[in-house]
């Protein structure tokens, strides 16, 4: 069991670190706490073993390093049998530094319990595939509002080698699907139909695509992947803040019993530090654990998806559930002064977008500029607004559309619309050209690095916050809506965001369009970051802008993910900057140039993991835009 607990965040260098004193009694479980010795803080991780026998003594933990975001630091689990490394604590959010050094293997993720369950399988001998599987999976638990084993994704891995793949678990559209489908009985476009029904429920691919690339690559067993998100949906887990308040807003707005009864107390919110289990969720991650992807496709877990889809008037069939399948594409790949950019090809537009914009952007001199100066965002944007025209008038399923992926990743292309650009003026975005379908900003990505240099950049997603909101009831866990990223209806397309073209409209067995963009960096051989971020259709400018900062601004790996980032989108016209970060006359410089720019909140949370060159250190970087964030390192 999790138990929270309030430590000071201070990091000391050096020195041994030793647990004393004994364990104290928090909520009937028995927790060794690690007291201050040589000078050095107490410890944010604690291990903890549940047993009702409290007499009984704890094996003393063995620690590694780990940074947490939040308002306070909270305990997580560590096993009693992973291996090595030294456990540090790091600031805490508002704290200058968000960085962390690992010697070896490092997760970085928007969950810090989740990303010590990552840490675990690396330091007990697993792979970065496996490590990435066991967050994912662990995500699901304790990062409900994205993690999830009820939506989909994508995987990009690099190998030390430097070969590269990528697994595509993005969700499917039901053999019922039609492009008419999210009209009303009038035949007009329904955004309630097309979000917020049980016909928004595509097919999940997340537990298929982890099957597979745990088959392909991982070396650790099923279990020891799938085992630790077991635990902690059955034995619970101690609410980080973030997570506390977002339920709470769930709670009291959602109008699904099974939601209500999986997420509060009989209707009641959770506090923060109170134990939440999940003991229904447990079952349905039992079922992966011992029977594999039959243990989610088919068998009781998908009796229960029918049994909802059939009381909610979805269209997901047992034959939808059993026929899914995940795939494994080929990278899209480009280059950026000398750095090798590895990114996800479609359905995902992230990888071919964000290297058609470096492209574009290669042929300006950014540092004469000046990072984030009114001349810079011009350019970003400018590029930004010609590879979201491109994005929505080709990109697609690649099953089902053809796609011009070398074409518009390439430099010819690039150097094209480079002239179009007038270094002075904003250029117009015209409906008639084309628009964006809505795209919700919840989604979650996590980075993965081990000893050997394997990197898993993963984005994975329900859509929207919490996906539908509908748990399977019996099975426990959420409902993705993203059948809200198939195109409205044909041929609809107008200046509020609609899109009508036929590449991304809905058909039997169809990959939705997606924005995530898991990427690798990499240079002369060497491994250097693995990025992405969520955040909806500002995911790809999101990604751009940190590996901007990294390859041509050289910035340190906290401020590379810190730094004040922009949004534009071709439709609506509009440039949004975050409030921190982007100064009032920069704004009024950008408007000046005929750009209409409107203040906004944080955009993305990138948590990263990023090589020192030199040492080859790993670095894990907690956006500090996240809440209850947290990288594990060895």
């Amino acid at each position: 069991m999790y138990v929270s607990g309030v430590v000071r965040a201070e990091v000391a260098a050096g020195g041994d670190l030793d647990t004393a004193g004994a364990g104290s009694d928090v909520q009937g479980e028995r927790v060794l706490r690690t007291e201050r010795t040589n000078g050095i803080p107490p410890l944010a991780l604690h291990k903890m073993r549940t047993s009702r026998d409290t007499s009984l003594p704890l094996p003393a933990p063995r620690l590694r390093r780990a940074l947490v975001t939040g308002t306070w630091l909270f305990a997580l689990v560590l096993s009693a049998a992973c291996a090595g490394g030294a456990t540090t604590a790091a600031p805490a959010a508002g704290a200058p530094t968000t960085a962390l050094d690992g010697p070896r293997g490092m997760v970085s993720s928007a969950s810090a319990i989740a990303s010590n369950a990552g840490a675990d399988v690396l330091a007990a001998g697993g792979n970065a595939v496996d490590a990435a599987i066991a967050t994912g999976f662990a995500l699901a638990v304790t990062h409900p509002t994205a993690g999830n084993i009820g939506g989909g994704g994508f995987m990009v891995i690099r190998f030390p080698d430097g070969r590269a793949t990528t697994i595509d678990f993005r969700e499917v559209a039901p053999a019922a699907s039609k492009p008419e489908m999210f009209a009303d009985s009038t035949g007009t476009y329904s955004s309630r139909i097309h979000h917020r029904t049980h016909l928004s429920v595509g097919v999940p691919g997340t537990v298929a695509g982890f099957a597979m690339a745990h088959q392909k690559y991982g070396v650790a067993t099923w279990k020891q992947v799938v085992d630790p998100s077991v635990k902690l949906a059955g034995e619970g887990f101690a609410l980080p803040p973030g997570l506390a308040s977002s339920l709470a807003g769930v709670v009291s707005r959602s109008s699904y019993p099974a939601t209500v009864a999986a997420y509060s107390k009989g209707g009641t919110a959770y506090a923060a530090g109170e134990v939440m289990r999940l003991p229904d969720l447990a079952g349905s991650l039992a079922r992966i654990r011992d029977e594999g992807r039959d243990g989610f496709y088919r068998g009781e877990t998908a009796r229960l998806i029918v049994a909802e889809m059939a009381r909610g008037g979805g269209i997901i069939s047992a034959q939808d559930l059993a026929k899914y399948e995940a795939k494994e594409r080929a990278a899209v790949k480009g280059t950026y002064r000398g750095y090798e950019v590895i990114s996800m090809a479609p359905p995902s537009s992230g990888g071919v977008a964000m290297i058609e914009m470096l492209n574009i952007l290669e042929g300006f001199d950014l540092k004469a500029a000046g990072h984030n100066s009114p001349r810079y965002l011009h350019l970003l944007t400018e590029s930004m607004r010609r590879a979201f025209l491109d994005r929505a008038r080709f990109l697609g399923d690649p099953d089902f559309t053809a796609q011009p992926v070398e074409r518009l990743t390439s430099k010819a292309h690039a150097d094209a619309l480079r002239k179009t650009i007038n270094l002075d003026r904003a250029s117009p975005s015209e409906p008639a050209q084309v628009a964006q379908p809505e795209e919700s900003l919840e989604t979650t990505h996590y980075s993965v690095v081990d000893r050997d240099g394997m990197a898993v950049s993963v984005t994975y997603t329900l859509e929207a916050g919490y996906g539908l909101g509908a748990v399977v009831a019996g099975a426990g866990f959420l409902l993705n809506n993203e059948m809200g990223d198939f195109n409205g209806k044909p041929g609809l397309t107008d200046s509020t965001g609609l899109i009508g073209t036929p590449a991304n409209v809905a058909r039997p067995g169809k990959r939705m369009l997606s924005s995530m963009s898991p990427t690798v960096i990499a240079k002369d051989g060497k491994l250097v970051a693995v990025i992405g971020s969520p955040g909806g259709r500002t995911i790809i400018n999101t990604v751009m802008q940190v590996a901007l900062n990294i390859m041509e601004f050289d910035m340190a790996p906290e401020a590379a993910v810190a730094a004040a980032r922009i949004h534009h989108q071709w439709l609506p016209n509009i440039i949004t900057v975050e409030r921190e970060g982007i100064p009032a006359s920069t704004v009024s410089a950008l408007e000046a140039m005929g750009h209409r720019v409107r203040v906004g909140g944080g955009q993305g949370t990138a948590h990263s993991v990023m090589v020192d060159q030199r040492t080859g250190r790993r670095i894990g970087v907690v956006d500090p835009r996240g809440r209850d964030a947290g990288a594990v390192g060895r």
